[in-house]
């Protein structure tokens, strides 16, 4: 009888958290925030080539991801990694990778 795979809310939430760090402007913009405590939208916009509009999308992609917070002070928002959450990711992808066995070279040519 074969196993049959199992999707646990682990890897739904590690599948999140890559999804949201699989385009080279966010993975920029989560270094630009990882070195400061917090950064309000104006201040990530000039340091990308790219329009308000674009920043704001990939701000929202990695705020839903839950990687980074948001808060308001009207008329700015401000920015910060959640760190409760980027631990939890580093965690989650410390075991994924960790999880994997060496597999045999492949023999496709």
């Amino acid at each position: 009888m074969r196993n049959r795979l199992s999707i646990s809310q682990e890897q739904v939430s590690l599948v999140s958290f890559a999804k949201a760090m699989g385009h080279p402007t966010r993975l920029a913009i989560l270094l630009f925030l990882s070195q400061r405590e917090n950064c309000y939208f104006g201040n990530i916009h000039d340091e990308l080539p790219i329009a308000k509009a674009t920043v704001s999308q990939h701000l929202k992609e990695l705020k839903n991801a839950g990687l980074i917070q948001g808060e308001v002070e009207t008329p700015k928002v401000k920015y910060c990694i959640n760190r409760e959450n980027w631990q939890l990711a580093k965690k989650y992808f410390d075991k994924f990778f960790s999880s994997i066995k060496e597999a045999p070279n492949c023999s496709i040519k």
